[in-house]
C-alpha cells in the first residue's frame, strides 16, 4: 500500500473528475470560455424570481417538476409522459448512463467529444470504447455499426461544433435497435436538425437538451430528455430511487417563463448565430482555420501563430477562452464561445495585436 495512503482509502471509488471551465471573479473580464449565452434570460423570468413567494420555499416542490415538465411538453408538441427533466443536461445524462448502458459489451462514443461520458462510465464501470473522429473531425457513420451496449453521440458534436447529418445519425440509430442511442442535443438551436421527427419510429432513441446554451438558464441547472413513455419511466426510476425533488421551485418557474418567450428566444438564437458568422469571417481574414459551426463556439487553429501562447495573452488581458490539454490532436485548438458584438470586437482586436507582436 502507498505510505501515503490511509487504510479506509483502499476501499474509496477513485476516478478522474471533468474539469470544468474557468470561472473567472469578477465582472471586468470577457468570458468566453464555457459556451454560455451572453444575453439575459427572457425577461419573463427576471419577474417570475422577484415574485416568488418565500413562505412556499419551505415546503418540497412537486417532485414531477409541474407545470414546467408540461411547458417544455407543449414547446416540443409531445405528451408529458415523454419528458424527463434533471438538474442540467448533465443529471440527465448521468442518470440515462446508469439507466440503460447495464450490458457487458462497451459503449460507443467519439474520442473527441464531451469529455463527461467517460467519466460517467468509469464512475458506474460501465466497459467503452472511444471512436477516432476522423481527420476532419467528423463522424465516421459505419464505425458505430458493430456491436455494442449503447451509443452516446453529441450533435453538433462539441467541441468541435460539427454536425452530423440526420440521414447518417439515422443509419446508426437504425442499426441499433437493440441498444439505447442517447443524442446529446445541447447545442442544436442553433441552426442544427434535430433527431426528434425520428423519436416515434425508434423506440430506443433518447434526445437530451439543456436549457443552459440558448435559453441562458446555466446558473439555474435545468436540462431535460424526451423519449418514449416506456424509457422515461425507466429513467424516472432511477432518479426517484437517489432524490425525489431535484428540481427547485425557482427553476420551474424560470424554466416555464423561458419556455413560454419564443420570440425572445429565436430573436437571441439569431443574434448569437449572425455574430458567429460574423467572428468566423474576421478569423478566417487574420489566418484561422475551422470547421463550420452549428453550435454557439468555434473551434479553431492557425497555422503560424502559437495557440498556447495566445491563450495565455487573452487570459492576461482578462478574455477566457477554452484550451483542451486532451487529447493531443485538439491541443493546437481553442474553443471560443460566441459573446456579444462589443466582446467579439474586444476578441478580435486583442488577436490582432498578438498576431502583430508575434510576426515582429
Amino acid at each position: 500500500m502507498d505510505k501515503g495512503m490511509c487504510l479506509w482509502e483502499e476501499n474509496v471509488r477513485k476516478v478522474t473528475p471533468y474539469t470544468p471551465g474557468e470561472q473567472p471573479a469578477g465582472k471586468r473580464n470577457i468570458k468566453l470560455n464555457t459556451n454560455e449565452n451572453p444575453y439575459p434570460p427572457a425577461p419573463g423570468v427576471e419577474q417570475a424570481l422577484k415574485n416568488i413567494d418565500a413562505d412556499l420555499l419551505r415546503r418540497y416542490p412537486d417532485p414531477n417538476g409541474e407545470p414546467l415538465r408540461s411547458a417544455i411538453a407543449g414547446l416540443c408538441g409531445v405528451s408529458k409522459e415523454k419528458i424527463f427533466l434533471g438538474v442540467g443536461s448533465d443529471e440527465v445524462l448521468a442518470l440515462a448512463f446508469l439507466t440503460f448502458f447495464n450490458g457487458e459489451k462497451p459503449i460507443l462514443f467519439p474520442d473527441i467529444t464531451y469529455s463527461f461520458y467517460d467519466v460517467w462510465a468509469e464512475l458506474y464501470g460501465i466497459p467503452y470504447e472511444r471512436i477516432p473522429l476522423d481527420p476532419d473531425f467528423r463522424i465516421r457513420k459505419e464505425d458505430y455499426c458493430k456491436p455494442c451496449g449503447g451509443i452516446v453521440l453529441a450533435n453538433p458534436n462539441a467541441p468541435t461544433g460539427v454536425e452530423l447529418a440526420q440521414e447518417e445519425l439515422e443509419e446508426i440509430i437504425e442499426a441499433h435497435k437493440d441498444v439505447v442511442v442517447i443524442v446529446d442535443e445541447a447545442y442544436v438551436d442553433f441552426g442544427a436538425r434535430s433527431v426528434q421527427p425520428l423519436l416515434d419510429k425508434y423506440d430506443q432513441l433518447l434526445i437530451v437538451r439543456t436549457f443552459s446554451k440558448s435559453r441562458s438558464l446555466a446558473g439555474m441547472r435545468l436540462g431535460y430528455a424526451i423519449g418514449n413513455e416506456k424509457l422515461i419511466k425507466y429513467l424516472s426510476d432511477i432518479k426517484f430511487s437517489f432524490n425525489s425533488y431535484t428540481i427547485n421551485r425557482a427553476t420551474i418557474l424560470a424554466g416555464v417563463e423561458a419556455c413560454r418567450d419564443q420570440e425572445y428566444f429565436e430573436k437571441t438564437v439569431d443574434r448569437i448565430i449572425r455574430e458567429r458568422e460574423r467572428t468566423g469571417e474576421r478569423l478566417q481574414n487574420l489566418g484561422f482555420e475551422f470547421f463550420k459551426s452549428k453550435t454557439n463556439f468555434l473551434f479553431v487553429t492557425h497555422p503560424s501563430l502559437p495557440i498556447t501562447e495566445l491563450f495565455d495573452y487573452l487570459r492576461e488581458r482578462g478574455i477566457f477562452v477554452r484550451h483542451f490539454q486532451k487529447p493531443e490532436r485538439i491541443v493546437p485548438y481553442l474553443r471560443i464561445t460566441i459573446g456579444t458584438e462589443e466582446e467579439m470586437d474586444e476578441l478580435i482586436k486583442a488577436i490582432e495585436t498578438f498576431a502583430g507582436e508575434h510576426r515582429a
